[in-house]
């Protein structure tokens, strides 16, 4: 596949909705310390029967943003009553498992540990303490939940990622792209798959270092 060129310079913002913004100020700016950088106020917007709103957003760091719409007197159940796990945008039943309800999150970047444990300090000292600290793979993370039933997560790098992990990422993506289009994908499928890719593409890679020399 030809590799496209790379042009986007990370991310401007990602918006949610909201039901409580005086929480969502309270976690963002007053616990967290992300100042508010810009607001939009709009007397409905398209249609006639879109509500009034305010979209307002905190600064993240490296000029990215989080962001979230109020609509003035949409009622809190939008996203389906019944829903028992979740947040305000998408409820889930009883029967789903946490792990997947957990799963849709965002996750922040901070330097070092300094900087993730002065986190993890003022989200104990709040209405939103930490409810996990673990290291995974590359990373050590903290996560909790802001007042609207985000999943949200504060991470910091152990060591860097090395130019071999990224190679081993695509491989174990391409392997699960030829398993997912086949019936009844597994783990198993995609360790085998991956195997096989390692095998046709070894003579590749051997050759790699010989022809850059030239």
């Amino acid at each position: 596949m030809t590799e496209l060129e790379h042009r986007v310079q990370g991310v401007d913002h990602v918006a949610f909705p909201t039901f409580d913004p005086a929480g969502t100020v309270r976690f963002y700016r007053d616990v967290l310390g992300f100042p508010v950088v810009h607001s939009i106020c709009a007397a409905g917007w398209g249609p006639e029967d879109h509500p009034d709103f305010i979209h307002f957003f905190f600064d993240i760091g490296n000029d990215d943003r989080i962001a979230f719409f109020y609509y003035f007197g949409t009622a809190p159940d939008v996203g389906g009553a019944e829903g028992v796990k979740g947040d305000v945008y998408a409820r889930f039943g009883a029967d789903v498992p946490d792990f997947f309800v957990r799963s849709r999150h965002l996750a922040i970047h901070v330097d070092n540990e300094e900087d993730l444990l002065e986190y993890r300090r003022r989200l104990d000292a709040s209405d939103w303490p930490v409810e996990m600290q673990i290291q995974h793979e590359t990373i050590e993370s903290i996560y909790t939940h802001d007042p609207n039933g985000y999943m949200f997560e504060i991470t910091r790098a152990m060591r860097p990622v090395t130019p071999q992990e990224d190679l081993d990422a695509n491989l174990t993506i391409d392997a699960l792209l030829d398993v997912v289009g086949e019936p009844e994908p597994s783990f198993g499928k995609l360790l085998a798959r991956k195997a096989e890719l390692i095998v046709e593409r070894a003579a590749d890679w051997a050759a790699a270092p010989s022809e850059a020399g030239r």
